[in-house]
Order: structure tokens, then sequence, then C-alpha cells
């Protein structure tokens, strides 16, 4: 399982496992995980960066509508992951 690097502007770096990736409606999306455990939490995440930046940029999706579009793609991509709304 690949593993990234998040550095925030404000705070100490943090690693997450990426589970997968896919793109929609050009944007790109990724489903990480804190721990490559059976129950570990999982985040989706979109890249904000602008087309010519060289890094990309995540942020957490939070709009229900888009969340709930993101997570079927990578349920239907993952089936033997389960993935719950809290």
């Amino acid at each position: 399982m690949e593993k990234i690097t998040f550095c925030p502007e404000e705070g100490e770096a943090v690693e997450f496992y990426v589970l997968e990736q896919t793109r929609l409606g050009g944007v790109n999306y990724i489903l990480v995980t804190d721990s490559d455990e059976e129950d570990a939490e999982a985040l989706i995440l979109k890249d904000v960066a602008a087309p010519e930046d060289t890094e990309s940029l995540y942020e957490i999706v939070d709009d229900d509508e888009e969340l709930d579009a993101v997570a079927a793609i990578f349920s239907s991509m993952l089936e033997d992951v389960e993935l719950e709304k809290e």
C-alpha cells in the first residue's frame, strides 16, 4: 500500500495510506486511511490545486452529494472495503 505524507501549513506532517484514486468531473480524488488495520478510519480527499501547479493540494471532501458520489465509485472499485459515512 502506498504511503504519502501531508505537510499542513500549521502542525506536524501526517502520513496516510492511499487505498485508491479516481478522477471524476476533471477532479482527482484519493481514498486514504491513517492505518493499515481492518477497521481504520478513511477520508476522501480531492485535489484542489490549479492545473499549472506542480504539487497537489488536497482538501477533505465534506459536501454530502460529492462525498456520496465519490464514495460509491470507491466502493465499486474496492469490493472488499466497506465505506460508512459518519
